[in-house]
C-alpha cells in the first residue's frame, strides 16, 4: 500500500485499474477499505482508474489527534491528486467525504472534474449538532460504551428500516460493527470537522458538475439538506435512493453504482 508524504502528512492510498482517474473519499471514521467491498470493482469493471485514500486522522494515514480543520483535509487531498497528476478528475465522497469534495471543488476547480457528493449536507441542523457534540462528550468523557450497544446504536442510525428488519442482514451488520471498535482520537478529531457552518450561499459559486446523491432513510444527512446542496451548486443533478439509510452505498451498492458510472459515463460520451 503506497504511502504519499504530502501537506505535512503521510497519506496512505490506494490506486487500481486504468483509465481516466476517480478519487474515492470516505466519511467520519472510514477506512478506504470501505470502497473495495461495491465501488472500486464497479468502476474499474466500468473502465475507471480508481484511487481512494485514508483521510488524516485514520491510520496508517497520520492520526493527527491535536487536531485538524476541513480546509486540512482538503488541501490532502489536492496534494495528493497533484502529487499522483491526475487532475482534473472525478472525485466522489461521502459524508464527511462529501463536505471534503464540495469545499474541494471551490477551491480547487482546476482539480476536479465531475463530483459525486452522497449522503451530504452544506449545514448543521438542530439534530445534526446534537449527534456530533453528544458523541464528542461521550469519547471525552472517557466512555466506553459496550462493544454490542454500540454496534446496535450504530445500525440504528445508519442502516434503513429495510435493513433493520431483515434478520439475516442485521446479524452480519451488527458482527461487522461490533468488530470496529472504539474511536481513537483521529475519528474525534474528525468529529470535530462534521460541525459545520452554512455553507449553502458559498456552494454557489461552484462551476464543477456535482451530483448530489441522497438516501432516502438517511437520518444523519437527510435527504432535504442533500437537496438543499444540489439547490446551491448550480447545474447539479439530484438523485433519491429508495430503501437506503446513511450507508446506502452498501445497503444498495448496484443502484449507487449504476448511478454514479451513468453520470460519469454520460461526461465521457459528451466529451
Amino acid at each position: 500500500m503506497p504511502v504519499a508524504a504530502v501537506n505535512g502528512i503521510r497519506l496512505s492510498y490506494d490506486d487500481r485499474g486504468t483509465g481516466e482517474p476517480v478519487v474515492m473519499i470516505q466519511g467520519t471514521g472510514g477506512s478506504r477499505t470501505v470502497w473495495e467491498l461495491h465501488q472500486v470493482p464497479a468502476l474499474t469493471d466500468a473502465g475507471f482508474r480508481v484511487i481512494t485514500l485514508d483521510n488524516r486522522g485514520i491510520p496508517p494515514t497520520s492520526e493527527c489527534p491535536e487536531g485538524f480543520t476541513l480546509d486540512a483535509m482538503v488541501r490532502d487531498v489536492a496534494a495528493l491528486i497533484t502529487h499522483l497528476d491526475l487532475g482534473p478528475c472525478r472525485v466522489i465522497g461521502t459524508s464527511l467525504g462529501a463536505f471534503i469534495t464540495q469545499e474541494l471543488a471551490l477551491a480547487h476547480p482546476e482539480l476536479v472534474r465531475q463530483a459525486v457528493l452522497m449522503a451530504t449536507r452544506a449545514r448543521s441542523d438542530v439534530l445534526r449538532s446534537a449527534i456530533t457534540e453528544s458523541e464528542i462528550d461521550l469519547y471525552d468523557a472517557g466512555t466506553e460504551l459496550p462493544p454490542r450497544y454500540a454496534a446496535v446504536v450504530h445500525a440504528l442510525k445508519s442502516l434503513s428500516p429495510r435493513t433493520l428488519a431483515d434478520d439475516a442482514a442485521m446479524a452480519d451488520w451488527l458482527d461487522l460493527f461490533e468488530l470496529i471498535g472504539p474511536t481513537g482520537p483521529g475519528q474525534r478529531a474528525q468529529m470535530e470537522v462534521s460541525k459545520l457552518g452554512n455553507r449553502l450561499a458559498a456552494y454557489r459559486d461552484i462551476r464543477v458538475p456535482c451530483q448530489v446523491i441522497a438516501f432516502a432513510d438517511d437520518l444523519i444527512t437527510p435527504p432535504h439538506l442533500g437537496r438543499e446542496v444540489a439547490d446551491a451548486i448550480p447545474g447539479a443533478s439530484y438523485e433519491l435512493i429508495d430503501g437506503c439509510g446513511h450507508y446506502g452505498y452498501l445497503e444498495d451498492p448496484a443502484t449507487v453504482n449504476d448511478t454514479i458510472v451513468e453520470y460519469f459515463t454520460r461526461a465521457l460520451v459528451t466529451d
